[in-house]
């Protein structure tokens, strides 16, 4: 088995401030792949230690343990998948998938499984950067100068942001990263109905990309403060434009395959980060110039 690559620390050309500097491990077999996003991430200012296979990855998150992971699901033996579970067993850690695949099934399954996001190949390295930057800014605590925000209750949920932690009923709630973010945001805007483009932008901090990512975040969120998921009465669907908190959960339970934009579950949210330019992965027609310029 090759051994995972050394860690690369930031050189002369990494402009990013000390504090905003963190531990990235890319797990990725495709040493080009591999090797542009460890290049543009290095750039940015992070530390990036890399793995080209699961056993090694999880090797090297006990050894230091990582701020985000960028996880391939397409690896040799054991598949991204996998090492993501095993690393949730470990403690909560920021994962970002990345996927060859066109199947939508299997990239709701990657957020199934608690991937904070997925980017599918061919992909835009700048934009995955961005996306790194985003959840690491989300996970840091604010500065002390900064007040903390206060404590969100409401219909039995109680979410405190400052711990980073949320409940129902007086029991905590296991939600990823992105599902207390998601579940934070409705507690401060009830009774407001927000698109999925909206809370993509509000939530996640981003302008574009897919938004089953959206539909999958706010069905797993209510499995677990709904009472009855597949009849959801404080997450409801707003048909045709998105979603909207109900604090008392009053009305009438709706159809839980709604999306929220009028179509089926099943049917496609391609956003912009799914076509044009980029990272292919093992493709011959990868995006060479990004390696180029690294050189």
């Amino acid at each position: 088995m090759q051994q995972p690559y050394p860690a690369h620390r930031p050189g002369p050309a990494a402009t990013r401030p000390p504090e905003a500097t963190g531990r990235i491990l890319v797990v990725d077999d495709d040493p080009t792949v591999a090797e542009i996003v460890t290049g543009y991430l290095v750039r940015a200012g992070h530390l990036v230690d890399r793995a080209d296979d699961g056993p090694a990855a999880l090797a090297r998150a006990a050894a230091h343990r990582p701020d985000l992971v960028v996880l391939d699901l397409m690896l040799p033996g054991m598949d991204g998948l996998e090492v993501c579970a095993k690393l949730r067993e470990r403690g909560p850690v920021p994962v970002i998938m990345l996927t060859a695949r066109g199947d939508e099934d299997d990239r709701v399954l990657g957020l199934e499984v608690g991937a904070d996001d997925y980017v599918t190949k061919p992909f835009s390295p700048r934009e995955l950067v961005l996306r790194v930057e985003s959840v690491l800014r989300r996970t840091r605590p604010a500065p002390t100068a900064v007040p903390a925000p206060a404590p969100l209750a409401s219909a039995g949920l109680a979410v405190d942001p400052a711990a980073r932690c949320a409940t129902k009923d007086g029991t905590e709630l296991a939600l990823t990263l992105r599902e207390f973010d998601l579940l934070a945001f409705f507690l401060r805007h009830p009774g407001r109905a927000f698109g999925r483009e909206e809370l993509m932008r509000e939530v996640w901090g981003w302008d574009f990309g897919d938004l089953s990512t959206v539909t999958v975040h706010v069905r797993r969120l209510r499995g677990k403060v709904e009472d009855d998921p597949a009849n959801p009465r404080l997450i409801r669907t707003v048909w045709g434009v998105g979603y909207r908190f109900e604090p008392v959960g009053s009305g009438e339970p709706e159809d839980p395959t709604a999306d929220g934009s009028g179509r089926g579950v099943g049917e496609s949210g391609r956003g912009a980060d799914e076509s044009g330019p980029g990272v292919h992965g093992s493709d011959p027609g990868v995006d060479r110039s990004a390696a180029r310029e690294e050189g």
